[in-house]
């Protein structure tokens, strides 16, 4: 089985949460996958910080936690699940956030389960499987 992480999923291992920590390494490193949208949602929330000590200490561990993860290509398979994902969320009124669809469609095209503590919202994705390692 492969598991794709979203961004919240990913700021947790940089945060060493135990349980999350736990789960990642019951499944294995190697099952696990980091799309480009999540590294960009992760980017962007450091570069927003201001110069500091954190925000290099923060840099610093990003870089050395994406290198852990393999990183799936956007395929041409996953910009149809985007396409067919958004559509049917927005002609069902239960709009998400582009970068979320993304996520979600890497899963999608995957055949992999998404890891998320965002399944309130990920829910609302037909045929998406989610697990929620903070909470297990």
């Amino acid at each position: 089985m492969k598991y794709v992480l979203d961004t919240n999923a990913l700021s947790r291992i940089m945060k060493a949460d135990d349980r999350v920590l736990q789960r990642l390494e019951e499944v294995g490193r190697a099952a696990v996958l980091v799309p480009q949208p999540v590294l960009a949602e992760i980017s962007y929330g450091i570069s927003r910080l201001p110069r500091s000590r954190r925000k290099q200490d923060l840099s610093t561990l990003y870089a050395r936690v994406v290198q852990e993860f393999e990183r799936p290509l956007w395929t041409d398979e996953v910009s149809a699940r985007f396409g067919e994902t958004k559509a049917w969320l927005e002609k069902h009124g239960k709009r998400l956030e582009d970068f979320d669809i993304a996520i979600a469609a890497h899963a999608l095209a995957l055949d992999a389960i998404l890891v998320t503590a965002n399944s309130r919202h990920m829910i609302r994705i037909p045929k998406l499987e989610i697990e929620d390692w903070q909470s297990s």
